[in-house]
């Protein structure tokens, strides 16, 4: 059984997947099994994704939807149906591979080498020597998100949106993944605000110690994104959302004590230097499960939360759209 799964979300995918480079990562039978999750899309992705998966089924598999619910709903979706494998590492990657596939390796090896992670995010930092090519207006606009996203977070974070992530499974992984998103753009982001929740309600290793910023030797923006202009608008309310629901639950900025980025397994062990700084009526609150529910919901996900779903395997709705209810 592959240690790796990577949950892969598409939608209408049909003109901009890079079908050979599929095929050849799928071939040399990685470490690593691929689920495309076709999110509704209407013109042919299904088909093209059925096709792609027969040259090995082993390690490349198809979940559809039956309707599109966006981004976050069919990565949060494809995560729980791929928790049924058991694998060590969980991941998701852009149907576009803007990031190589073979970026994979490299963060499956990182997290073998480094048992103190918990995230491994792919960063988009131009570098000499290196090959990342975005558009200068969604990487100034990006700059900005990422510096908002920063202070939600008070975390010194880079690049919260490169759609490259890998996870370790551990007790509370699933925990992140069981109730809907605000955002279906920006998910990112809470998953971050609940792994810090965590911190502060029970006391786990503070996200700078955890969480893995890799820069990336290779990134490139695909034509057709489908990202629109006024995405970056939405995606601004969506962070004030994230900010209002969680802004009782996180832990003080730290990045004045931010460790080394490579800190010993004696220093993550050590529990004088585990111990979470937070209001203790927050760490309380999370504890109990009980998140404040006093947040302006977001009229993408409206639409998109409570429709069945159909598939080739099917998945069971885990709830409907809110805060998590059983965070503790």
């Amino acid at each position: 059984m592959p240690p790796v799964t990577i949950v892969i979300p598409c939608y209408n995918e049909a003109s901009r997947l890079d079908v050979e480079a599929y095929v050849r990562y799928v071939l040399r039978e990685p470490p690593c099994r691929l689920l495309l999750v076709d999110d509704g899309s209407t013109d042919g992705t299904a088909d093209l994704l059925r096709d792609l998966a027969a040259c090995n089924e082993d390690l490349c598999q198809v979940l559809l939807l039956e309707s599109n619910r966006g981004k976050a709903e069919a990565v949060r979706r494809g995560i729980l149906h791929a928790l049924q494998w058991r694998p060590r590492y969980i991941g998701y990657w852009d149907a576009d591979l803007a990031t190589p596939l073979d970026v994979i390796d490299d963060f499956y090896r990182q997290l073998q080498r480094r048992p103190e992670l918990r995230l491994i995010m792919g960063a988009r930092v131009r570098l000499l020597g290196r090959t990342v090519e975005r558009r200068p207006a969604r990487h100034y606009l990006g700059r900005l998100f990422a510096a908002a996203a920063s202070c939600v977070l008070r975390l010194p974070i880079y690049d919260t949106q490169c759609g490259a992530k890998l996870f370790r499974v551990t007790d509370n992984f699933e925990r992140l993944f069981q109730h809907p998103f605000v955002s279906p753009w920006i998910f990112d982001v809470e998953i971050l605000a609940r792994m810090a929740a965590e911190v502060s309600a029970h006391g786990a290793p503070p996200l700078p110690w955890t969480v893995y910023e890799w820069p990336l030797q290779q990134w490139h923006d695909v034509q057709g994104s489908k990202v629109r202009p006024i995405d970056f608008l939405e995606a601004a309310f969506a962070l004030l959302s994230i900010h209002w629901r969680y802004r009782g639950l996180l832990p003080p900025n730290r990045s004045a004590t931010v460790l080394d980025p490579a800190p010993s397994r004696n220093a993550v062990q050590d529990p004088s230097r585990l111990a979470p700084i937070s209001p203790n009526q927050s760490a309380a609150a999370v504890a109990a499960g009980s998140y404040p529910d006093t947040a302006p919901s977001t009229a993408a996900l409206k639409s998109s939360t409570n429709r069945p779903m159909t598939s080739c395997v099917s998945v069971a709705d885990t709830g409907a759209r809110g805060l998590p209810e059983d965070f503790s």
